[in-house]
């Protein structure tokens, strides 16, 4: 049995979603300005969750664990916001590929041209580690002073982090093609790959005793007659389901297609959600 706790919650999506943010930017693809709206997102998230936290069952190295992720964050964001005329170097790269070949079709490569070359050092991805590490320690302390088998704890916690934040960067990730159309499939597919591989362990670490099998068969009454067990299940099939329509539509040419994935990953988000917080709840102590 575990003791669900909204802000332990908040903090595990917060965790999770800065990690993704630095698989993504690491590739130097990606434009300042998606993780610009990544971070703020999370810092709005990892607030609230302190402010639940102080103000309800208050865990203090989980606070301060919860405080340190804020700040770390934030000074990722002053720095990227500071080095935002060096911009990435996927990006440029691009943009000189695409000239050179404009050049090249006009017959003349000097016609246009696009300089790869920057004085200001761009925003180093490895900032972007800093937050998930240090929000890490808050959830394993708050997974150890949960009731119940520690290890289970601390591992259902550090998944369903992961997993979290796995599908909710890729819906974000999805609406950043708006602004960046040439930006390749690579790093959504990474994301929606990720977001596969966790909904395994994610599944098995909620069955294991006491689990959701528990549910299933009415050792755990969900006081709605096995109801929300059952629809547990429906979010369980349908998140996986969700996550292989994605890639099939990444795979197309067109580039609606990465519209249509985003938004299936839109419904991946809430059935995911619903594997993971439904199954807290019912397993509340």
């Amino acid at each position: 049995m575990i003791d669900f706790q909204a802000s332990t919650f908040l903090l595990q999506w917060a965790t999770g979603g800065l990690l993704f943010l630095w698989v993504s930017s690491k590739t130097r693809l990606i434009g300042l300005g998606f993780g610009w709206t990544t971070r703020i997102t999370y810092l709005v998230i990892a607030g609230i969750g302190l402010v639940v936290g102080v103000m309800g069952d208050t865990l203090w190295l989980r606070e301060i664990s919860n405080i340190g992720l804020l700040m770390a964050t934030s000074f990722a964001l002053l720095v990227s916001i500071a080095r935002r005329k060096a911009g990435v170097k996927g990006q440029r790269e691009l943009r000189r590929s695409r000239a050179d070949r404009v050049s090249a079709m006009l017959g003349d490569r000097d016609q246009i041209k696009v300089s790869n070359t920057v004085t200001i050092k761009e925003f180093p991805p490895v900032l972007d580690l800093i937050a998930p590490a240090i929000g890490t320690f808050g959830l394993i302390v708050a997974a150890v002073d949960a009731a119940g088998s520690i290890w289970l704890s601390v591992a259902r916690t550090l998944v369903g982090a992961a997993f979290l934040g796995a599908v909710s960067n890729s819906m974000l990730l999805g609406h950043w093609y708006l602004v960046q159309p040439g930006l390749s499939r690579d790093p959504i597919f990474t994301l929606v790959n990720w977001t596969g591989l966790l909904w395994l362990p994610e599944l098995v670490l909620l069955c294991i005793p006491t689990g959701m099998f528990s549910v299933l068969n009415g050792t755990i009454d969900d006081n709605y007659n096995g109801l929300l067990g059952w629809f547990w299940v429906a979010c369980v099939l349908a998140t996986i389901c969700l996550v292989i329509v994605t890639r099939m539509a990444l795979k197309e040419k067109e580039y609606s297609a990465v519209m249509a994935a985003t938004g299936l990953m839109y419904l991946a988000i809430l059935t995911a959600f619903g594997m993971d917080l439904v199954a807290r709840i019912l397993l509340d102590a």
